[in-house]
């Protein structure tokens, strides 16, 4: 049943947005804003293109670079922060003044240190996913009981163990909602990145070429499928791995 009202919640935000979309276009001219229907249109037919795909591709092996590595590093920071004191406290306040920053400010650094190509975008990536992963996993280490911590340590636990058997089980929700906000935060960081550097193919280099060439109905053709991609890995990965790893609270 729960399922069922999400997917309902789901389709009638889509409608909505595609209601006040069409309103726009009906309130402005096409050259400005083109209609709902051929946008779907432009975009069935791109989606048929090697471009599109090649594009696409570019795009995801970006993602899942600077992802994975934010994931890693994040999780196991937080983790370590757990049973170093002095280090959380360290990593959480130097996450509070960088996470300030918007991702996209670190380019023209990264360019310089890198050079064109895609690992300056990839680290981007990275960083933006970093701080929700670290300070998720970080939070949910406070609020691990005290009792299992002494009980483990009376059993003569290493700090390995410590990590391994009771605050990794513990965090395990929150680590997966931190991977959710890291998702977006990784994803908004890729469009932008692809927008501003313009190397090689990407679906935000994609949409900035657009928007250069006044091609309003690209435009809206590339906003779409960044968003229906984002909502497929979120709603089709993400929520599938939540549901795995914690289908215990969905019995």
């Amino acid at each position: 049943m729960v399922g069922y009202r999400k997917k309902l919640a789901m389709l009638l935000a889509i409608l909505f947005i595609f209601l006040l979309w069409q309103i726009a276009a009906w309130s402005l001219p096409d050259f400005l804003m083109p209609g709902v229907l051929p946008v779907l249109g432009r975009l069935w037919q791109e989606a048929l293109t090697p471009e599109f795909r090649t594009a696409l591709w570019g795009s995801l092996t970006r993602l899942g670079g600077g992802y994975a590595a934010a994931m890693l590093f994040g999780v196991g920071f937080g983790l370590i922060g757990a049973v170093l004191f002095f280090f959380r406290e360290v990593l959480k306040s130097a996450i509070i003044i960088l996470q300030s920053i918007p991702s996209i400010a670190w380019v023209p650094l990264f360019l310089i240190l890198m050079g064109f190509g895609n690992l300056p975008i990839m680290v981007v990536v990275a960083l933006a996913a970093f701080f929700p992963a670290a300070l998720s996993v970080m939070n949910a280490t406070e609020s691990v009981q005290q009792v299992h911590v002494s009980a483990a340590r009376v059993m003569g636990a290493t700090r390995w163990d410590m990590l391994k058997r009771v605050y990794l089980p513990a965090v395990m929700p929150e680590l997966i909602t931190g991977a959710q906000l890291a998702f977006g935060n990784a994803w908004r960081a890729l469009i932008s990145a692809e927008m501003l550097i313009g190397f090689g193919k990407g679906l935000g280099r994609t949409l900035a070429y657009a928007g250069e060439t006044a091609d309003m109905t690209g435009v809206m053709t590339n906003i779409l499928a960044i968003a229906i991609l984002a909502a497929l890995i979120d709603q089709f990965i993400l929520e599938n791995l939540k549901h795995r790893v914690l289908r215990y609270q969905y019995v």
